[in-house]
């Protein structure tokens, strides 16, 4: 098994508690979105630190020395391989804004003298 799918594993499994709660909350979310974006965002917060915090473990080693230009890329299949577990979680964060459905386009005249 490669070492990110590790992390992710061990991650998960350190924090069980919280990413139960946020299991439950993430699939509520993808159901209803608009209606629960607010509590997501609170909820991934906490998420979001531990990602973090293990994505910063597992690229501590390789921004050392040969393999820094590696880095990068192990970050990215950490994150994509998140992505697998969790498909809403870019969406944390995010801020709705509700479009006004009755404006109106105007335009205002000029005089030209």
């Amino acid at each position: 098994m490669t070492k990110y799918k590790e992390y992710i594993q061990k991650m998960i499994r350190e924090n069980k508690e919280e990413f139960e709660v946020f299991q439950k909350l993430h699939d509520e979310y993808s159901l209803n979105p608009d209606k629960l974006q607010e509590q997501y965002n609170k909820g991934g917060e906490k998420i979001l630190e531990i990602i973090r915090e293990y994505e910063n473990r597992l690229c501590a080693n390789t921004e050392r020395g040969q393999y820094v230009k590696f880095s990068g890329g192990l970050a990215e299949k950490f994150q994509a391989e998140l992505r697998k577990i969790f498909p809403m979680i870019d969406y944390i964060g995010l801020k709705m804004v509700q479009k006004d459905t009755q404006a109106t386009f105007s335009i205002k005249k000029i005089q030209i003298t």
